[in-house]
């Protein structure tokens, strides 16, 4: 007896969403921290964190982060 449509159907799509699934976890585990920059024309650059552009590009992140970090709470009203 030859299996129903809807079944070789759902098969199908499991198989495709199990790939799926273990190329996210394959990616998840060689994933390294970068840095990607944005040119004005549209073009972008990716440079690892332990290149020498990676890591200067990570400190100046970094010191942004702390900068945003310190401004006062706009939302606060003076009473």
């Amino acid at each position: 007896m030859p299996p129903k449509p809807h079944r070789v159907l759902l098969d199908r799509v499991s198989g495709y969403a199990d790939e799926a699934a273990a190329y996210v976890r394959r990616r998840r585990v060689a994933r390294q921290p970068f840095a990607r920059l944005y040119y004005t024309e549209g073009r972008a650059s990716d440079h690892a964190a332990d290149s020498l552009a990676g890591a200067e590009l990570f400190i100046a992140a970094g010191r942004l982060i702390e900068i945003a970090g310190k401004r006062p709470n706009a939302g606060k009203r003076a009473r």
